[in-house]
């Protein structure tokens, strides 16, 4: 990732890196604990003087204006503190927020939603997620719905994991719309912004997870009878799915590279720790059992870190095949930040389970990855039939089937 950024994203990674070790890794509450709001603000203004806030947003909204296919190195910079990306306002679930309000929103609704979030004068959530049987890992399950009324919609819904929502401005929510045929509506799924603060709308109980990052939990949500204007649709109605996926395949893959930046804060303390710890006469870094867990790891973080690349510039010219892409990067990683960790963990002992090093909060932290924005059992699933499709196509086209054998068993591959 680093080294091939052009100016002057290789200036603002450098820029950042610095920031994040110089300003906030000195400022991290205490492992698996929240970052007081104060503090966070106040860093949040040190972040705008040293110029690395909002990296990927639009300057005129506040923020550095990168194209998404840079912004792997920058935010995998910033992800070297698990309070980093928060600092910089590039942290789920504000940044992708920001990322879809600024390709769908109105003007109007920039002004009155994106522009003070880009600032990080407020925080928001997205309302996605339902209590079983509705929408979870499949978003189409949505069960939550909004009537047509005259000049807005009706909303009853029931959210719950709706991450950041406790102290939110506002929400981003989805539901099922029904079609209006006078108004050239169809039946599907519609975005709708809508304030914390509106009359109907009341965050519930809180859902203690592992996970201690993300501003504001991820409590249930209630929207009871609540009716907002036809200028609180994001988009257009019916449309909701598709704009999702606007959203959700970045947010996968920003995941992915703010995730990795701690795994290599993980690594990092392993490799310190083998060069300083003797076992049996040597440094723990001569011993094969270390080299070996050290070296996956390195592994790991480069095939993690070319997967990103690639994702991130197919998003940013094909975004269709890159959502499709960011599945696959979602699944890998996730899965290798977790194993990377685990070994910093195994590598540094007993004091890695503890609270002397921060190893066991950075696990917490990550082991959800494989569950939110999809569980990788959903995404491998989506996985295997785009590839049980795409081979299906190629053999109806005309290639040769390779698993074909003649009538006395025997494959004939080698005989074409």
């Amino acid at each position: 990732m680093t080294g091939a950024l052009p100016e002057p994203y290789e200036a603002l990674r450098l820029r950042t890196r610095a920031f994040i070790r110089d300003v906030v890794i000195p400022a991290e509450p205490k492992p698996g604990t929240t970052l007081p709001d104060s503090t966070r603000l106040a860093l949040m203004q040190r972040a705008k003087d040293a110029g690395v806030f909002a990296p990927h947003l639009a300057p005129e909204y506040g923020g550095q204006g990168v194209p998404l296919e840079h912004w792997p190195a920058i935010f995998t910079e910033a992800g070297y503190s698990p309070i980093g990306p928060a600092v910089l306002n590039c942290m789920a679930p504000d940044e992708g927020n920001m990322h879809m309000l600024e390709l769908i929103a109105t003007d109007a609704q920039k002004e009155r939603y994106l522009r003070p979030l880009g600032e990080g004068a407020v925080r928001s959530c997205f309302g996605m997620t339902e209590p079983h049987p509705g929408a979870g890992s499949d978003p189409r399950a949505l069960r939550s719905s909004a009537e047509r009324v005259a000049g807005g919609w009706r909303i009853n819904a029931h959210k719950r994991f709706i991450s950041g929502a406790e102290g939110a401005a506002y929400c981003i929510l989805m539901v099922r719309t029904p079609a209006v045929p006078d108004e050239g509506f169809p039946e599907g799924a519609t975005m709708l912004l809508v304030d914390m603060d509106h009359p109907g709308v009341r965050v519930g109980n809180p859902i203690n997870a592992i996970d201690t990052a993300i501003a504001g939990g991820h409590p249930h949500v209630y929207f009871e009878d609540c009716v907002v204007g036809d200028d609180a649709v994001l988009g257009a109605p019916g449309e909701g799915f598709a704009y999702a996926q606007v959203r959700l395949g970045p947010a996968r893959l920003t995941h992915c590279m703010r995730w990795l930046g701690l795994a290599k804060r993980a690594q990092d303390v392993a490799l310190d720790r083998a060069a300083n710890r003797e076992l049996f006469g040597s440094p723990l870094r001569d011993l094969g059992v270390a080299q070996d867990m050290l070296a996956q790891s390195e592994i790991d973080i480069a095939t993690s870190e070319a997967i990103i690349d690639r994702t991130a510039e197919l998003l940013d010219r094909d975004p269709d095949a890159g959502a499709a892409l960011s599945g696959v990067a979602k699944v890998h990683c996730s899965d290798a930040i977790g194993r990377i960790i685990d070994r910093a963990i195994q590598i540094c002992g007993g004091d890695g389970v503890t609270d002397a090093l921060p190893l066991a909060s950075y696990a917490n932290e990550v082991r959800p990855f494989r569950i939110y924005d999809g569980s990788n059992e959903t995404h491998k699933w989506a996985i295997a039939k785009r590839a049980s499709s795409r081979r299906r196509r190629e053999v109806e086209a005309g290639a040769p089937r390779l698993d074909a054998v003649d009538e006395h068993g025997a494959d004939t591959w080698g005989a074409r």
